[in-house]
């Protein structure tokens, strides 16, 4: 069963939290998204359900292999089309993350890898 939107966006803060904090909670992810306690509740539930999470019994939050490679490629995802759209478009850096946030999830491999090959031959000529 693959992943909506809302639980790639729970997958990515979750990586980016435990990057800066090591230590995640549901409070930490319902606080860096805007999102309320009980929707993140139900994510995590989902998401543990799904084996891309495990929850200690202190609450601290931890992605599983299968979670963690799935975080990255997200991540990774955002990061590129952000710097697309900054660097190469011209586009202003808080519309371009907000955008990023909204591509990552729906564009095709073929065309990532695509603008990820553009991205890089075009930056490395700066």
């Amino acid at each position: 069963m693959d992943i909506q939107r809302s639980g790639e966006d729970y997958l990515e803060a979750i990586y980016k939290l435990d990057e800066q904090t090591r230590y995640v909670r549901s409070i930490d992810i319902a606080n860096e998204l805007g999102y309320s306690k009980p929707s993140v509740s139900k994510g995590m539930s989902i998401l543990k359900e799904l084996g891309y999470i495990t929850v200690c019994d202190d609450g601290q939050i931890k992605l599983t292999k299968t979670g963690l490679k799935r975080a990255k490629e997200v991540y990774e995802r955002h990061k590129l089309i952000r710097k697309f759209f900054i660097e190469l478009l011209g586009v202003n850096p808080i519309t371009a993350e907000n955008d990023a946030c909204k591509v990552e999830h729906v564009i095709s491999e073929e065309t990532y890898l695509r603008l990820k090959a553009f991205v890089e031959e075009k930056t490395a000529e700066k």
